[in-house]
């Protein structure tokens, strides 16, 4: 039977990939903080580990050896303020060379981080003559030291690693204050909402597919290899808000220009999902405007707030 290891089980995107491993077959052993596991499925294939990411190593007693593949999403500061906190965001990159390291001393044979498509726009920030980039560009900055560091790490321990990027994961059950979800919220009471020009190009992929994306990479993707996880039909960002308008709000005026945009616009090129599609076999199939509908149902169904 397939195994793997996956940090942050709790979290939105690990907790989704901890149950598109298990509709796979998959025996699951669960990271999570202690006292927080209310979003893992319920399943005899599940094993729930409390763990400190900063004290990853301590896990290597509680873990089963040779895993088929360690996930690591365990990271801390993912949305909010603490996106702009440099030492949170220096101490998760260490944190992710510990969680390699620990993944290699348990004999796992591949490892998988949830990269960001951040990690190019904050290269593309840092060497853009004149940029001020936003502070949300320290996350990215994190991300991408986090990756450059792994990689020697992960030669010299002779251990599978693999990068999927993901460029803008959404849907039912996540509740941090991201575009989508802010966007929902506003159309669920009525407002009007407010964005840049929205010329700058963007992607967004459901979690449904995100998941399944990291199951399909984990298990075809080629060794120290990267591998982004989109919808194959990146865009200016004005058109997905414009489908997202006509799919749940479409007596709603969206406004924009209103907001000024200080962050990188990547070619379109970036968002290229073609390698992920011909070594994974993997494609997106729940279209932006289905997703906002579902993530909209969701929102109105617990009745909240991010």
């Amino acid at each position: 039977m397939k195994s793997a290891i996956v940090s942050g089980a709790n979290g939105f995107v690990g907790s989704a990939v901890v149950q598109e491993l298990l509709c796979s077959g998959y025996t699951v052993y669960a990271l999570v903080r202690e006292g927080h596991c209310e979003n893992i499925p319920n399943s005899s294939r599940v094993d729930i580990i409390p763990f400190e990411l900063s004290r990853m190593a301590e896990c290597r007693k509680k873990l089963p050896a040779a895993c088929d593949a360690f996930y690591h999403f365990a990271w801390e500061g993912s949305a909010g303020a603490a996106r702009a906190d440099t030492k949170l965001q220096l101490n998760n990159a260490q944190w992710t060379v510990d969680a390699l390291q620990t993944a290699s001393a348990l004999g796992c044979k591949r490892f998988l981080c949830a990269g960001s498509i951040m990690e190019h726009e904050t290269m593309a920030a840092a060497y853009t003559q004149g940029c001020k980039p936003g502070m949300g560009y320290v996350y990215g900055g994190g991300k991408l030291i986090a990756h450059a560091m792994c990689m020697p790490v992960a030669a010299q321990l002779g251990i599978d690693l693999i990068w999927p990027e993901i460029t803008n994961a959404y849907g039912a059950g996540e509740r941090s204050p991201r575009l989508v979800n802010t966007t929902i919220q506003k159309c669920i009471r009525g407002e009007s909402p407010q964005f840049t020009a929205g010329t700058q190009n963007y992607d967004f992929v459901y979690i449904d597919d995100v998941a399944r994306a990291f199951r399909l990479i984990g298990e075809n993707g080629k060794p120290f290899h990267e591998y982004l996880i989109g919808s194959s039909n990146a865009r200016p960002l004005k058109e997905f808000l414009l489908e997202m308008q006509a799919s749940i709000a479409p007596q709603l005026p969206f406004r924009f220009g209103d907001i000024p945009f200080t962050g990188i616009d990547l070619p379109l090129d970036r968002f290229d999902c073609s390698q992920t599609e011909a070594d994974t076999g993997f494609r997106a199939e729940i279209s932006f405007a289905e997703g906002c509908r579902r993530t909209m149902a969701w929102w109105t169904e617990i009745g909240g707030e991010s």
